[in-house]
């Protein structure tokens, strides 16, 4: 394994800007971690090999340390559903296999204004509905620690790719833990931030606006390390005309003297694994080393989180989205899950009752600086379990039971890798109040300086 592709984005950008290497040798050994391992996992849909080396060799030309972006000359991946020019943003769908966006999305031209070149589109599932990564168009995206599991969804190709090293950053998106779920399943860390932080632009006919779903809806960065987690974020925030719902707002806060920390080991009615209980008490023992008071105490009112969540979510997009777009066992499950997650409630009821909710957590998230808690209540799946009719909504539902307080309360939240049990990697999530993404990186970074990310790994065969 090139030595290169171990190292972090900002480790890359910070040995291009000494020019102790050039932005050509990084991404020629990104490009030749493509080839020797994609074929394998297959997250990787679209290689940009001509114009990230055309673009590589302008970097160096450019280079100024003065006035460089903070991503100069570092790689990145995207996934396919989000606008990139001359790339189509297929949505995993084979009739949008064509479907060239007029004009990037805001926050790919900020992460190129840094200096990151793209070298490849990555995979997801169709229209990103699924926790698994397989589509008719692309195929099926393989976890790179066990080819049997998930690798996650929707961004299980930004998953795996970052996760074998064959990118250092890539840019995915959340509406049901679409960022977390890979996170967790391939052993990365991923932001889901504040609802309105990056602004979310789409213009891809007719899916350029889901209506109210779009208020759990978040773009973000995934990577093998909290610092580029924090320098994405900085990158890609800030308000634009394009979305009326993002917004200017500062990236950090005051941080209390005395810090807490909400330790949640209990979700609902549902038996957490040993081995995430075992994290979750780990990274409470590292905060508790730092300073920080660490309890044990419960979330507030989890399901009725969930049972909210999926309610708009049915209101504003399942119930919208053609089932003809998707293969058939793509639609029974969506339409299992549409069954499983709604209520006989009308979307104003439920619109109130969210913001109800929204309350009560912001008290707990001011009485606590983050909580940590597992990402998903349950281990890695085998693959295609989800669309299983006896097994599936059992498993979706622990799966997202605690990854639907993200997105039904805007709130943010880092999926941070823990370790490995039983050749799999584990890992835990944190939350912290609306707009202090500052709080929960900050503990996250506190706890990855005494448990460094487990990839990037080699496919097991």
């Amino acid at each position: 394994m090139n030595e290169l592709i171990r190292r972090t984005a900002l480790e890359l950008a910070d040995l291009i800007r000494k020019k102790e290497v050039s932005s050509r040798e990084v991404v020629e050994a990104h490009l030749t971690r493509i080839k020797e391992v994609n074929p394998e996992i297959n997250a990787i849909t679209i290689v940009l090999e001509d114009s990230a080396l055309k673009q590589a060799d302008k970097a160096d030309e450019s280079l100024n340390v003065d006035t460089s972006g903070p991503f100069h000359g570092v790689p990145i991946t995207i996934k396919e559903n989000i606008d990139f020019v001359g790339t189509p943003t297929t949505n995993g769908l084979s009739l949008l296999a064509d479907s060239m966006p007029p004009r990037n999305t805001p926050l790919v031209d900020r992460i190129l204004k840094a200096g990151a070149i793209p070298i490849g589109r990555t995979n997801m599932p169709e229209m990103g509905m699924r926790l698994d990564t397989d589509n008719p168009l692309r195929g099926r995206t393989f976890n790179p620690w066990n080819k049997e599991n998930t690798p996650g969804g929707s961004s299980g190709g930004e998953g795996a790719a970052i996760a074998t090293g064959m990118s250092p950053f890539g840019i995915g998106n959340d509406i049901g833990g679409s960022l977390r779920n890979p996170a967790y399943c391939c052993g990365i860390t991923a932001l889901k931030p504040s609802i309105g932080r990056i602004p979310f632009v789409r213009t891809i006919a007719p899916f350029e606006d889901i209506g109210i779903s779009g208020a759990f809806l978040s773009d973000g960065p995934m990577a093998r390390s909290v610092k580029d987690l924090k320098m994405g974020l900085s990158i890609m925030s800030g308000r634009h005309i394009d979305d009326p719902q993002s917004i200017d707002c500062p990236l950090e806060g005051d941080i209390p003297d005395k810090p807490k920390v909400a330790l949640i080991k209990q979700v609902s009615d549902i038996k957490l694994p040993e081995a995430t209980i075992r994290e979750i008490d780990k990274a409470g023992e590292i905060l508790k080393s730092k300073g920080w008071q660490v309890d044990e105490v419960e979330a507030p009112e989890v399901e009725r989180v969930y049972e909210i969540w999926g309610s708009i979510l049915n209101h504003g997009l399942l119930d919208v989205l053609p089932e003809e777009i998707f293969k058939p066992e793509t639609a029974a499950y969506l339409k299992r899950f549409s069954e499983a997650t709604s209520e006989d409630i009308a979307l104003d009821e439920a619109l109130l009752e969210r913001r109800r909710l929204r309350r009560s957590w912001s008290a707990f998230l001011t009485d606590y600086t983050v909580c940590v808690g597992p990402t998903w209540s349950n281990l890695q799946w085998p693959i295609d379990m989800d669309l299983n009719p006896e097994l599936g909504d059992e498993v979706l539902r622990k799966s997202f039971m605690f990854i639907a307080p993200g997105n039904c309360l805007g709130i943010p939240s880092v999926a941070l890798p823990m370790g490995i049990d039983n050749g799999l990697p584990t890992g835990i999530q944190i939350y912290s109040e609306l707009y202090r993404e500052d709080l929960c990186l900050h503990a996250a970074e506190l706890i990855q300086n005494e448990v460094p990310c487990p990839t990037p790994i080699d496919p097991k065969r």
